[in-house]
């Protein structure tokens, strides 16, 4: 059982050596912070950026985290989201938790949506629980797959939730559980709607993890293969930049809130595949193949409310993000 978030639709490991250059807030200096899913793509950087300034627990079952990617210094839980007992114990001893821990995958979600619903859902709002025992403060991983086939772009948060997975709908439960907490009990909570988060150290799944394939494709000389006509379009966010999301999270004062994570400017597929020809320095051929049933069309994020209320701008370029993590995949398949 995977008990750890990433980019949606993405399994992510092989996190060492990936750790974010993000300045942490002073208002966290000192502070028990608890990461769920601590070992996994988000949570291991997240975890990383605060290591040097506060005291950091990381809480991962480790059946697919990385336990090197956890930082130095970080004191670690070993348990599943799902044992009570020990997420109440560690959620009580945080001043603040950074929720990463998830099935994250869309596909399993539809093969076992009881096990994924108790993993995204159930625990998450045990989670919430322990947090209003506690007067603990909880930044949630939710996700734009809670907003399923748009009707328009860019998205902005109270726009229509279709989600069309079992994950979609367990994401929207936990956030809305998220405000429903705060409103109710006073909990400190803010839910982060990631978009298709990227970088070094992911491996995997969806609009995401096309990024690793397509790097590893163009590395190795390709074809580099793009389902349809690639006018499909994403909104692309670089891993720093949601962990710099996450920490504005923990010290706003807009709580009670959830926000969109992303650059609220999109590409293409075609064009993403372009761009990671280029930062690879190949000369792969971009081979068009079958559409996927059910692939959505366009995603943008409307971020105006992360700017406005979050004090929070994506700020890494795609051709940047997509050159470092280009040369971290190359570093790793030269076993460096």
């Amino acid at each position: 059982m995977r008990t750890r978030n990433e980019e949606p639709d993405a399994e992510s490991v092989d996190t060492v050596g990936t750790a974010p250059t993000v300045t942490p807030p002073p208002e966290l200096r000192e502070r028990a912070v608890l990461v769920t899913g601590g070992a996994g793509f988000i949570g291991s950087k997240i975890a990383a950026a605060l290591s040097p300034v506060a005291d950091v627990t990381v809480y991962d079952s480790f059946e697919s985290g990385d336990r090197e990617a956890v930082p130095d210094g970080a004191s670690v839980v070993r348990a599943d989201v799902r044992d009570e007992e020990a997420l109440e114990s560690a959620v009580a001893a945080a001043d603040v938790v950074f929720h990463e821990a998830a099935v994250v995958s869309v596909e399993r979600s539809i093969e076992t949506p009881r096990e994924s619903h108790a993993v995204n859902a159930q625990a998450t709002l045990a989670l919430l629980d322990a947090a209003r025992r506690h007067d603990t403060r909880v930044v949630i991983a939710s996700s734009a797959a809670i907003y399923g086939q748009p009707a328009s772009v860019p998205i902005a948060e109270p726009d229509p939730k279709r989600p069309t997975s079992p994950y979609g709908l367990e994401k929207l439960a936990a956030d809305r559980y998220a405000t429903l907490y705060h409103d109710l009990y006073g909990v400190e909570t803010v839910a982060l709607r990631y978009f298709n988060v990227y970088g070094p150290g992911q491996s995997g799944g969806d609009y995401a993890g096309v990024i690793r394939v397509f790097v590893e494709q163009a590395l190795s000389g390709g074809p580099i293969t793009v389902h349809g006509e690639g006018d499909q379009t994403r909104d692309f966010v670089a891993v720093d930049d949601v962990v710099r999301a996450n920490l504005a999270a923990a010290t706003t004062d807009r709580v009670g809130r959830a926000y969109n994570v992303a650059t609220g400017r999109s590409i293409s597929i075609a064009e993403l595949a372009e761009i990671i020809r280029e930062a690879a320095g190949s000369d792969a051929d971009i081979v068009y193949t079958d559409p996927r049933a059910g692939d959505i069309e366009r995603s943008e994020a409307d971020v105006s409310r992360a700017v406005e209320e979050l004090g929070f701008e994506a700020t890494v370029p795609i051709e940047e993000g997509i050159r470092e993590t280009v040369e971290w995949y190359r570093r790793q398949s030269a076993g460096e």
